[in-house]
């Protein structure tokens, strides 16, 4: 017995059909960073697709290290298609666990001082990442049809790394944007400094 949806066959004798896409990630963009003051990625700029396209746009964060040290990796959204300013009110919440090389910080607990309640700042995804060479944070951001005209935007995200005092720490971020308006970009930078190196892939998924 077959599946079809819309005369378009999913399903065939419990195989799926080879030609249906089915929540494949579509690379769009990679920004790879270069003693850069921000990565953005814009709707309709530099071949960024952020409309309608897909219902959900995942960034992969791979290798990104500051310039400063002890600085949060941070990133905030646009609703506005022609000046881009980066300035959306969100709701978020944030907790973190972290453990050190000297085995004397173990530790879970919600983050009150990186979380945001109706206000229109950056958004922390990561807490004191360090400069050393051998420093760098990795992680991922998923944010959900941000077209929609109705909902507000939600958004996840969990970023793992080393910290300027020699320890692994792994974030969970979720929250919102908190407006019907569709969101058109994103930027991601440093609380302070450069993003001296480090790589960001844009997928989108159907």
């Amino acid at each position: 017995m077959g599946l079809i949806s819309n005369g378009t066959t999913l399903l065939d004798a419990g195989a799926i059909d080879s030609g249906v896409a089915t929540g494949a990630m579509t690379l769009i963009k990679t920004l790879t960073a270069s003693s850069s003051a921000n990565l953005s990625f814009v709707n309709g700029a530099s071949s960024v697709v952020l409309d309608s396209t897909y219902k959900e746009y995942v960034f992969k964060f791979i290798n990104i290290h500051p310039a400063n040290d002890d600085v949060f990796f941070q990133f905030n959204g646009s609703d506005d298609a022609s000046s881009h300013s980066y300035d959306i009110i969100k709701t978020t919440t944030n907790f973190s666990a972290e453990h050190n090389e000297g085995n004397s910080v173990a530790q879970l607990g919600y983050v009150a001082g990186d979380d945001i309640a109706q206000a229109t700042g950056y958004q922390r995804l990561f807490n004191g990442v360090g400069n050393d060479n051998d420093s760098s944070l990795i992680g991922t951001l998923h944010l959900f049809d941000p077209s929609n005209t109705t909902f507000v935007k939600h958004f996840m995200a969990r970023v793992g790394g080393h910290r300027h005092s020699s320890a692994t720490l792994d974030t969970y971020i979720a929250g919102y944007f908190n407006t019907t308006a569709a969101i058109t970009a994103l930027n991601f930078q440093m609380s302070g400094g450069n993003i001296d190196a480090g790589t960001i892939k844009m997928y989108g998924i159907k």
